[in-house]
């Protein structure tokens, strides 16, 4: 398992965006994206639709104005002709002729034949009544000619001349102009003028629709607005009467933009004669009003929509991470060691089956850790959970690493004055504080052999200070053996004694064996030699023997007393060994080799006896 701090270090942290709040944005952006989808599209195919049908509309009701309107025109030329003609054969009747043709035509204002160039007046007659009603004089309406004579002086060349003669007067006039054709023949021409009324019923239109009359230079001669008939107004600028004026066909179609960035949907077709065009538009924010109205109420929808749909999803949601959050505090208790934790399925769904199966887990793990804890009985604890990690495999790698050997002194001769169970007991209560200081000082047992302890600092893994880490180990063991022969002494509780050799060098760590029984272990010479200097501890009356290798490691860290330089087989060159009398700093450590036997309890002087 972990150690606390690697836990602390790798502590997760939960993110703002749960699975609820993930699932209820994923949804939402779906729903709103979806209706936006069809919102858009449909909005699209309706303006188009609506765009279709109100051109439609525009050029249809243009085609019908124009008929009108050439058969009014017509009509107004044919009846101006023939008063035209009536006054040029009878110029003494001029009188009689007023009064029948403006007791017929109210509207008709003033009648004129002109000639050459410079339209010289020939013939006239004027509506007395008009001017007296609205307050003119003859000369006023007899002007006009000369004001617009370039325009009717087209007329010359047997075209039809139409011009919105109101600027300067109160009232919307229209002039009229038209080759005279008499039998006495000439360059002469005829001019009306009459009151717009009769051609401005067309054009005095409601709703969103906005027709009007223009020449073929851009001034309007009939429009809805009466100010902009007295102003005379030219509309060039606008795209559709640009349009119209570059066309090469009778009609056509159009989206603009005037001045102000307003847009139109416009459409115009141009009379047969007189240069005049008829124009309709519809501007763009009124034709759609109503699609934009349904977008609005369908966004208004998309809202509540999204808010039902977000509140639908946090309900679910809630259900939904209810049990994951169970397995989430489960989890928990499994991080910290509980494995013997339980959840109930809530749903028969997913995630019930995803608890089920966390509850397998947590009985595997269970079982998982007491084969590991009976495993870590047998061999070191990190070995097994590496073995049973799979971190361990056939074979070995060279390592540098400090090997440590002990034994009881005497035991075949103490065991025999026991009974095996006495012996066992004994030599359980013995490894299990010879075993605790090699752990504290995180070294490894590699094994026991009978009575011997063999162990490793530095074969799994290295500190750097391998070595000082044994020799500790050793001193330790040596004041727990001190407390552990306290009230020992008996033929039943004997007093123990042990040698211990340490020796630092490579060696070959791994596991070793076949695939169907390994050992984890380390080889090599080092290992011989600690194992032969552990032998020498009894010849020398001393408990801890430590080589040069190992010295070498640990100079200045501990009081040593050099014993001798011996010939160890296998070794062609004398290895020195020193006697471990304690750490230097501290003060309870033996000044001599002798103060050493006395504490540990050698009879230095038996022992030397027994050896001559």
């Amino acid at each position: 398992m972990s150690s606390a701090s690697d836990r602390d270090s790798s502590e997760f942290h939960l993110s703002r965006l749960t699975i609820g709040t993930k699932l209820m944005l994923i949804i939402s952006a779906i729903i709103g994206v979806a209706l936006i989808a069809m919102i858009a599209i449909a909005t699209y195919f309706f303006k188009n639709d609506n765009t279709v049908r109100i051109q439609e509309t525009n050029i249809d009701l243009n085609r019908v104005y124009a008929r009108n309107l050439e058969y009014t025109l017509q009509a107004i030329a044919r009846n101006v002709r023939l008063v035209a003609s009536v006054i040029d054969r009878y110029p003494n009747a001029r009188g009689t002729v007023e009064d029948r043709v403006f007791e017929n035509n109210e509207n008709l204002i003033f009648v004129g034949v002109y000639e050459g160039n410079q339209l010289a007046q020939k013939n006239r007659i004027v509506n007395p009544d008009f001017l007296i009603e609205h307050d003119l004089v003859t000369g006023d309406i007899a002007g006009l000619t000369a004001r617009y004579a370039e325009q009717f002086r087209r007329s010359l060349a047997g075209q039809m001349v139409i011009v919105n003669v109101s600027p300067g007067f109160r009232l919307p006039l229209v002039g009229m102009s038209f080759p005279y054709d008499s039998n006495r023949g000439g360059n002469r021409v005829i001019v009306a003028f009459f009151h717009m009324d009769v051609i401005l019923g067309p054009f005095q239109t409601s709703g969103i629709r906005e027709t009007f009359m223009v020449s073929d230079d851009g001034t309007v001669v009939a429009h809805s607005d009466i100010s902009i008939v007295l102003e005379g107004a030219r509309l060039n600028q606008l795209g559709i009467v640009q349009a119209m004026q570059e066309s090469a066909f009778d009609n056509g179609q159009m989206s603009y933009e005037d001045a102000e960035g307003n847009r139109f949907l416009g459409a115009f077709h141009k009379i047969e004669f007189a240069g005049l065009g008829i124009v309709s538009t519809v501007a763009e924010d009124k034709a759609f009003q109503a699609v934009y109205q349904i977008q609005r109420w369908n966004s208004y929808l998309t809202v509540v929509f999204i808010c039902l749909a977000i509140l639908g999803l946090f309900f679910y949601s809630r259900q939904l991470t209810r049990p994951i959050l169970k397995l989430v505090r489960a989890a928990r208790q499994i991080e910290v060691g509980n494995y013997a934790v339980a959840v109930v399925p809530e749903y028969r769904d997913e995630i019930g089956l995803l608890t089920n199966s966390f509850n397998q887990m947590s009985i595997g793990l269970q079982e998982r850790e007491n084969l590991k804890d009976s495993f870590g009985k047998f061999v070191n604890r990190e070995i097994a959970e590496m073995s049973m990690a799979g971190k361990l495999s056939l074979g070995g790698e060279r390592k540098e690493c400090a090997i440590f050997f002990s034994d009881i002194r005497g035991f075949t001769s103490m065991s025999e004055k026991l009974r095996p169970e006495e012996v066992v007991e004994f030599l359980n209560e013995y490894f299990t504080e010879m075993v605790r200081c090699v752990n504290e000082s995180g070294g490894v047992v590699d094994k026991f052999i009978g009575d011997a302890i063999m162990a490793t600092w530095g074969a799994l893994r290295t500190t750097g200070h391998d070595t000082q880490s044994a020799i500790d180990a050793a001193l330790m063991m040596r004041q727990a053996l001190i407390r552990f022969n306290r009230g020992r002494g008996t033929a039943r509780r004997p007093i123990i004694h042990i040698g211990a050799g340490i020796n630092a060098g490579p060696v070959i760590a791994g596991q070793i064996g076949s695939e169907e029984r390994l050992e984890y272990t380390v080889i090599g010479d080092a290992v011989n030699l600690a194992s032969r200097v552990e032998s020498l501890t009894k010849s020398y009356g001393v408990d801890i023997l430590i080589t040069d290798f190992a010295y070498a490691h640990v100079r200045g860290l501990y009081s040593v007393e050099r014993m001798d330089e011996v010939r160890v087989k296998g070794k062609s060159q004398p290895v020195t060994v020193y006697a471990v009398l304690g750490r230097q700093d501290d003060r309870s450590t033996p000044a001599t080799i002798k103060d050493l036997r006395k504490m540990i309890g050698i009879d230095w002087k038996k022992v030397a006896k027994a050896k001559s």
